[in-house]
């Protein structure tokens, strides 16, 4: 990447920053350049931080736009795993709003990626393993819902990653370790409902707090209500 040699206030401009965010970005940018930015507040740190980020990234000399969220490979791979619960799941029959735990797990953790956009390189992915064994213990607490009142289908965890990478070079690595049928509790539309506010409770603070690009946000739980609207992140 290309060191600048002079701040970008005016692309900050561009993209619908405020007259006064946009002279504070420049002021901040050439303080920082003189004195470092051990020197700054910490609210004016994180101020640079959330205006660098918007901008493009500099590549050779020429800007070039960041790979969206929904484009890196975590995100994919996350997409992956749910496209193959959602095909086993439409050979089930399930009542209407019946939904697997799993798939509500990965449909959680997905909406949180789209409110937050974190950067999703490797020090991120790497901790996002810390993920797996929470997702492991919160489809285990859904087995007794399924029990009670739902149901207990099998499932392959490892076989449409096993079928891509028969097909194609794939770094992706399985959702779960264990092979072969495994129980996979489908709760009922009330189940599933309570499930899913578990679900979004326990993954919202374990976001925030395990992913390294998002140890200085400042922005808010997301509401209940929210979803990505026409696919981009609001």
């Amino acid at each position: 990447m290309a060191k600048e040699l002079t701040h970008r206030a005016d692309e900050l401009k561009t993209l619908g920053w405020s007259p006064d965010e946009v002279a504070r970005y420049a002021e901040l940018w050439d303080y920082r350049q003189r004195w470092g930015a051990m020197n700054l507040e910490r609210e004016d740190r994180l101020f640079l931080r959330k205006a660098e980020a918007a901008l493009p990234v500099i590549v050779s000399g020429k800007a070039s736009a960041k790979k969206a969220t929904r484009e890196k490979s975590y995100y994919r791979w996350l997409c992956f795993h749910l496209e193959g619960m959602d095909a086993a799941e439409a050979s089930y029959s399930l009542p209407q709003g019946a939904r697997g735990a799993w798939p509500i797990l990965l449909e959680e953790e997905r909406r949180l990626l789209d409110y937050y956009q974190p950067v999703l390189g490797l020090p991120d992915t790497i901790k996002a393993k810390a993920f797996d064994p929470v997702r492991e213990e919160l489809a285990a607490q859904a087995g007794p819902l399924a029990a009670a009142d739902g149901k207990t289908e099998n499932y392959d965890f490892q076989a449409a990653l096993t079928a891509l990478k028969a097909q194609e070079n794939s770094k992706w690595r399985h959702l779960r370790e264990q092979n072969g049928d495994l129980p996979y509790p489908v709760l009922n539309m009330e189940a599933a409902s309570s499930f899913r506010a578990e679900v979004r409770s326990r993954f919202t603070t374990l976001l925030r707090e395990t992913l390294p690009s998002l140890a200085d946000t400042e922005k808010p739980v997301p509401d209940d209500n929210w979803n990505p609207v026409d696919g981009v992140a609001g």
